[in-house]
């Protein structure tokens, strides 16, 4: 015998402005990083940051939100490798990092990073990626992060 249920709510309010909903991806994943409590970024296809939350730039050592966006992803945040001499990633290595390896590749891309702060011992990080598109192209990438 079919069972069917009704459940009436609050409709979904959203905190991003109705302007910055009307734009495209990455302004509108950029809205939605800004308000975010959890630590995430938007980078575009060039490593440019387009949009970070309080807590993600607390997590990565970027200071203040507003003044992290548009910087280089890669010249902000210094990332260490998992050895015991904690050398900067390489070239290479950097190409693989998960905000990265999302754009590059067009699929999720998920892995672990240390991240060095200014002052403060590393700190090692989850990384969650997905590529965010513009029809069939890929324009950028979010990415959710947690301490590990």
């Amino acid at each position: 015998m079919a069972h069917v249920e009704l459940s009436l709510s609050e409709p979904f309010v959203s905190r991003v402005p109705e302007e910055e909903q009307a734009a495209g991806t990455l302004q509108r994943w950029s809205a939605v990083a800004r308000v975010a409590t959890e630590p995430c970024l938007v980078i575009d296809a060039r490593e440019t940051i387009i949009g970070v939350s309080g807590a993600g730039c607390e997590l990565l050592g970027l200071g203040d939100p507003a003044s992290a966006v548009g910087r280089s992803l890669l010249d902000e945040v210094r990332l260490i490798d998992f050895t015991a001499n904690q050398g900067e990633l390489t070239e290479p290595e950097m190409a693989n990092i998960p905000p990265l390896l999302a754009v590059t590749s067009g699929r999720l891309a998920r892995g672990l990073l240390r991240v060095q702060r200014m002052g403060m011992l590393p700190n090692t990080v989850d990384a969650i990626s997905t590529p965010l598109r513009d029809g069939d192209e890929v324009v950028g990438s979010l990415t959710f992060f947690a301490t590990v």
